[in-house]
């Protein structure tokens, strides 16, 4: 059955103070809401409503709105199976470079991990399925800051704040938004010990609605700087097939290229 113009606009609206619930205060009040939204204070309470009444929304006492349990459910049936799609190109990682395979999402002002593939060597970097982490000190977080308008992304790194992890974390924001062009022409982002002392990260971002990137983590000595031109093509390349498989291209990963060294 063909969805009305009016439906697909409610459809819109909603998902919209959905978004907006997401990133506000547990106990958000209806007029905070009617004025992030732009719409009509009788229109937010009327869709509202109709989410309380499906549980993607709860009323609080005040006449105040929080994210509904029904969206938890939601979110862990979407997580395992975006981890069961991405599970199979991390494992491709894993056997061309070696090293931990990671794909994480943007979440709000942070990253959170959502499918891991450890890498084969004895000494690995485990970073847990579920964590959130800041933008700034992450390279998966800096290659998704680059894909998006300046304006933007300096929005979110000064919500997040940008606390120093090691003593080479990039803690000023005019300094990270100086190098977020080159990292978006080069395809990919380097995080050289900024989150975790003797840890580097290689990512890119996966070309599917650039609020997804994959990367490869190990030590320092395993990872060496020079390597990173050899292997970026290598993440690329595997980002680009877990992009076709979901916007429902081929499934069939292509070969990155040769083994790196």
């Amino acid at each position: 059955m063909a969805v009305s113009d009016t439906g697909v606009q409610s459809l819109d609206r909603a998902t919209g103070l959905l978004e907006i619930l997401a990133e506000a205060p547990a106990g958000t009040p209806l007029s905070v809401l009617a004025a992030a939204s732009g719409l009509p204070p009788s229109t937010v309470h009327r869709l509202l409503g109709a989410m309380v009444g499906q549980g993607w929304v709860r009323r609080l006492p005040g006449r105040t709105y929080a994210l509904g349990p029904r969206l938890i459910h939601l979110g862990e049936r979407a997580s395992r199976t975006l981890g069961a799609l991405a599970r199979p190109h991390l494992a491709r990682l894993v056997d061309e470079i070696g090293e931990t395979a990671n794909l994480a999402l943007l979440d709000g002002d942070r990253v959170v991990y959502a499918a891991q593939v450890p890498g084969r060597h004895a000494m690995r970097m485990f970073t847990e399925v579920g964590r959130r982490v800041r933008l700034h000190s992450t390279g998966v977080g800096k290659v998704l800051l680059a894909q998006l308008p300046p304006e933007d992304a300096r929005a979110l790194l000064l919500h997040a704040g940008m606390p120093a992890r090691t003593p080479r974390t990039v803690t000023d924001v005019d300094r990270l938004l100086a190098e977020l062009p080159t990292i978006r022409a080069q395809g990919y982002a380097v995080d050289d010990g900024e989150q975790e002392t003797g840890v580097r990260c290689l990512a890119v971002p996966v070309p599917a609605g650039g609020d997804a990137a994959l990367s490869v983590s190990g030590p320092e000595g395993r990872l060496p700087v020079d390597a990173v031109p050899r292997l970026a093509p290598v993440l690329q390349a595997v980002a680009a097939a877990l992009a076709a498989e979901l916007t429902g291209g081929s499934p069939a990963i292509s070969s990155p290229g040769p083994r790196p060294e």
